[in-house]
């Protein structure tokens, strides 16, 4: 009896053994994947520009102010007119009136009524706007005071199709994220197995050319970048 208890212990702990042996087996195989990411990178064209003008005009009473404000709105639209911008792509936005006896403590260098608007050009012709952006000078020249209080003080450039050009860019990230996989098991001499987990990550619209001070918004030309990350079995 006493043998055959010892018998029966000794197959448990062979069985034990074997379960255990296979399971971390499993385990260490389960373990085996590789993770890699993929790049994916395309230059892309502004398709539409915003370009804010605010303008300024002062005078001692409110009809003076309000003149130079309405010689400063013609002006701008000769302007625009001049650069070949449709002038129905012009939108007159945000007018503030100021009453400098209203405060005391306000400086008006001797004007009285300040008047602040914004005429806010929006526009598909990216070239065109580019253009009379470089002949801004000209406003001013003919007496119009611009500020740049309210915005950039030029165009903003927008990218609107980027679910357009999406999926592309997603199968080149994916398919280089596989070209690495593919070349670390070779490496590490063993084969590339099923796909594991996918991350498509986030698009990014940067500028293209990136320094110091610019930003992506005041670049007509930009580079649109995504990253995958992608987990690859080993066999």
């Amino acid at each position: 009896m006493k043998i055959l208890s010892t018998l029966i212990l000794a197959i448990a702990a062979i069985v034990s053994a074997s379960l255990i042996a296979n399971g971390l087996t499993g385990l260490r195989t389960g373990d085996r994947f590789v993770t890699v990411k993929g790049v994916a990178e395309r230059e892309v064209q502004a398709d539409l520009a915003l370009w804010p003008l605010r303008f300024v005009a002062t005078g001692n009473s409110l009809d003076e102010a309000r003149e130079k404000a309405r010689s400063s709105r013609e002006a701008i639209m000769a302007f625009l007119k001049l650069q070949a911008i449709d002038t129905d792509a012009a939108e007159l936005q945000r007018l503030d009136v100021t009453d400098t006896r209203a405060n005391p403590y306000q400086e008006s260098n001797g004007q009285k009524f300040i008047i602040n608007q914004t005429l806010m050009v929006r526009s598909d012709d990216i070239d065109r706007i580019r253009q009379a952006a470089q002949s801004v000078s000209e406003l001013v020249d003919s007496g119009v005071i611009l500020s740049s209080d309210y915005g950039p003080g030029g165009p903003t450039y927008l990218f609107n199709r980027l679910n357009d050009i999406k999926p592309e860019m997603i199968a080149e990230a994916t398919a280089a994220a596989r070209e690495a996989a593919a070349q670390f098991a070779r490496d590490a001499k063993t084969e590339l197995g099923n796909l594991r987990r996918a991350n498509q990550g986030v698009f990014q619209i940067l500028a293209r050319d990136q320094a110091p001070g610019v930003s992506e918004g005041q670049q007509p030309i930009k580079t649109v970048r995504v990253v995958t990350t992608v987990e690859y079995y080993l066999n």
